[in-house]
């Protein structure tokens, strides 16, 4: 059996990181990546020590890559976090090196780790994220159709992943995009929406008129689209 290899560095969204933990997963080939990430524990976690929670991973733009935590917080959940908002949920908010992109073997290996290191329910495992991260989100989701109840990925797009639509045909999907985004063009967001569409997937999708690239500021801070989210549930 050949081994995915993940090097995790976990943190509270508000305490420094101060633990490493290698772990070693099951795979297709060898992967090692050194994903550090934000972790946010729901209100009553502690407390209720039989009660497993829902799980969404974040995944952020290219403008927070690196090896600062804070640099994450500039926007969506993890802002919201150090803002003050309570999720009935786990949030993990990955932060991707300087110079990579998003491995979606890597953002699945720490999916596993925390599905099995915390009272993660794995019927209810959500994965988003914003420009670079909405491709993320697509790559990952392509890869792994059967690990995440729904995936929302904001701004990004699926490149020619479109011709594999079938891959995604039940995985609820709602897909955001500002129709004036001068940086990841919303065709990108239309082409995926149509072939999904046209097979009969469970896909939304969401066009801001007249916003540019910013179309996850207003998406995260809906209750609709939070409501929407956990309500999925993988069979």
């Amino acid at each position: 059996m050949v081994r995915i290899t993940a090097l995790l560095l976990a943190t509270t969204s508000i305490l420094c990181a101060d633990t490493q933990t290698p772990a070693s997963y099951s795979g297709d080939f060898v992967i090692k990546v050194n994903y550090r990430y934000l972790q946010s524990l729901p209100e009553g976690y502690e407390a209720d020590t039989a009660k497993k929670w829902p799980l969404v991973i974040f995944l952020h733009g290219s403008g927070e890559r690196g090896s600062d935590l804070e640099l994450i917080k500039k926007h969506g959940p993890p802002k919201l976090i150090a803002a003050g908002q309570k999720f009935p949920a786990v949030i993990a908010s990955l932060q991707c090196e300087s110079g990579n992109l998003w491995n979606p073997h890597g953002v699945k290996a720490v999916t596993d780790h925390l599905v099995k290191t915390l009272r993660v329910d794995p019927a209810r495992v959500y994965l988003t994220g914003i420009s670079m991260g909405g491709f993320g989100t697509w790559e990952t989701a392509f890869e792994y159709p059967d690990t995440y109840a729904a995936i929302a990925p904001i701004c990004g797009g699926a490149g020619v992943r479109w011709v594999t639509a079938e891959r995604l045909k039940h995985l609820p999907c709602w897909i955001f995009h500002g129709d004036k985004d001068g940086a990841v063009p919303v065709e990108n967001s239309h082409k995926i929406h149509d072939a999904l569409k046209k097979i009969g997937a469970p896909v939304k999708l969401t066009i801001y008129p007249g916003v540019g690239h910013d179309s996850w500021t207003q998406t995260y801070a809906n209750p609709e689209f939070w409501a929407w989210l956990f309500e999925q549930k993988r069979s």
